[in-house]
């Protein structure tokens, strides 16, 4: 029996499972639905649906590189153990290298990639079927750099801090490299203060100015010392997110311009990516629903 790609659309829609688990399961049962439902059940694949509900905020980041372009990938899972498993290693090498190839610009279609699963987003799915948990692309960014320009690549504890710079004015790889490793030890937002949008500087300000209004210790001072007091914080606050302004980690007596400008180098632009960071985990109160059982 020939199966129609409308055919396997629809049954991808019922369960979630991948476009050639969908076909194979309509092509053994003859193109019965809800038999194709039943054989996907048993194989553990149709599942995958029902675990895109949960919470997947842990994974690994992935950095690939391939001449002047570049990609950092995030893929999220439920748990850091299922990081470890080799499949899901796999799944991600393949994204990443799917993605650096084709350079997509959205999500979907990254997900819509071909793959010799269907689809990355089939990949994905038959991923899910096999390791029993939620797995999401959730972010990538492609990067390219220019001839004279340098990536530096730094991957921490096997990609749950991934950090990439583009470096010009150097031919030192090191250089670049530590500036990955400053911006992954770091965590800055901007290259310099020339980058910070106005909006920025203007909500730090009232931030300290609503600090020190709350401070009783400062309610005595004159207005002139609290604007100086204020400017101090703010321009604190500010050099911890430029990366140009923040303590060079291999050398606590420098700053990162310093360094930089010893090195006759200069940072065109970094990606720095933590895994997880801005997704809620869902945290299971075990004592509190056992309680709420026995009322």
């Amino acid at each position: 029996m020939t199966i129609t790609a409308a055919q396997v659309k629809q049954l991808r829609e019922m369960t979630g499972a991948g476009m050639m688990d969908c076909k194979r399961a309509l092509e053994a049962c003859n193109g019965d639905y809800e038999a194709a439902k039943d054989w996907l059940r048993k194989k553990g694949i149709s599942k995958a649906e029902k675990k895109q509900s949960r919470t997947a905020a842990d994974g690994l980041s992935r950095i690939v590189v391939d001449g002047n372009r570049a990609v950092v990938v995030e893929i999220n899972s439920e748990t850091d153990f299922v990081a470890k498993n080799e499949k899901f290693q796999a799944l991600l090498e393949e994204a990443a290298d799917t993605i650096l190839k084709a350079a997509p610009k959205t999500l979907d279609e990254a997900l819509a990639l071909p793959t010799a699963e269907g689809t990355l987003n089939d990949s994905i799915v038959n991923a899910i079927s096999i390791i029993g948990e939620k797995i999401s692309l959730r972010r990538f960014e492609v990067v390219t750099k220019a001839d004279d320009e340098l990536f530096g690549v730094y991957m921490h504890n096997g990609g749950t801090i991934s950090a990439l710079t583009v470096v010009r004015g150097t031919t030192d790889a090191q250089v670049a490299k530590n500036m990955a490793m400053q911006v992954a030890s770091m965590a800055p937002t901007y290259i310099s203060r020339k980058d910070l949008p106005e909006e920025v500087i203007a909500h730090e300000r009232s931030i300290q100015e609503e600090l020190l209004k709350n401070d009783e210790s400062m309610a005595s001072k004159p207005d002139n010392v609290k604007a100086h007091i204020i400017e101090g914080r703010i321009s604190k606050s500010l050099e911890e997110m430029c990366l140009v302004d923040q303590i060079f980690f291999l050398d606590q007596s420098i700053k990162v311009a310093q360094y930089l400008k010893e090195q006759h180098a200069e940072v065109t632009k970094f990606v720095r990516y933590k895994v997880g960071e801005g997704i809620e985990k869902k945290q299971e109160d075990f004592a509190a629903e056992v309680a709420a059982m026995s009322k």
